[in-house]
């Protein structure tokens, strides 16, 4: 099922030209990709306990319309592939009028906190990832 966050363009997040500048866009994802974490579970403090952290290796973003200073904007967020150290969210941006405002796909990577490399998925959040790669298939 898809993670729904939802937010308003603030002043401090436009530019001199009026929008919001594109790397804004990135920080609206990673907000509710870790809202939607934080939901199943994976509070900071429950990863400082496994010594884990996600980190984004890759992002494709598709910028497809403007938003300005009070544009209200829900991003659903939704699992798209599960590997052994690796996962891929897909996050799409709608605005009420505009439709889709933007998309982007991440793939993310669990490193360990002292070695900095990527360990393998915890069992429990693999299997919490499947389960939801499972329902998102069922129609």
């Amino acid at each position: 099922m898809a993670h729904t966050f939802a937010f308003t363009v603030r002043s401090t997040e436009v530019d001199f030209i009026g929008h919001v500048n594109n790397a804004k866009y990135l920080e609206y994802m990673e907000w509710a990709r870790f809202d939607w974490l934080i939901t199943e579970g994976y509070t900071i403090e429950e990863l400082q306990r496994r010594h884990i952290f996600p980190v984004v290796v890759n992002m494709n973003v598709n910028y497809r319309s403007e938003l300005v200073m009070g544009d209200e904007i829900t991003i659903h967020t939704t699992l798209v592939n599960v590997g052994k150290r690796s996962f891929v969210i897909k996050h799409e941006l709608h605005h009420e009028k505009k439709g889709l405002v933007a998309d982007g796909l991440v793939t993310m990577v669990m490193i360990d906190q002292t070695k900095r490399r990527a360990v393998e998925l915890p069992n429990e959040l693999k299997e919490l990832f499947l389960s939801i790669q499972k329902e998102e298939l069922i129609p």
